[in-house]
């Protein structure tokens, strides 16, 4: 029941600011890592399906830069 009563006051500014600061910083640490998970996994469902295919790298390019537009969007999309 404690628990409730503090949930439902006010925080105090300095408290606000702090838990703002840190949602920031972990969005920042999470995003490089995002667009580099699309690019990688992209390539290597590109690589993977050249190799079934044998062809040279023309899947792995071009999922590649599908992984990095997707990615780049949903970076844009966390932001906004």
């Amino acid at each position: 029941m404690n628990e409730k009563q503090n949930e439902s006051q006010p925080q105090p500014p300095r408290e606000q600011k702090a838990k703002k600061y840190a949602g920031n910083v972990a969005l920042a640490m999470e995003l490089p890592f995002t667009i580099v998970g699309a690019v990688l996994l992209g390539a290597l469902l590109g690589y993977f399906l050249d190799h079934w295919l044998h062809t040279k790298v023309v899947f792995t390019l071009l999922l590649g830069g599908v992984g990095f537009a997707a990615g780049l969007r949903e970076v844009l999309r966390r932001l906004g």
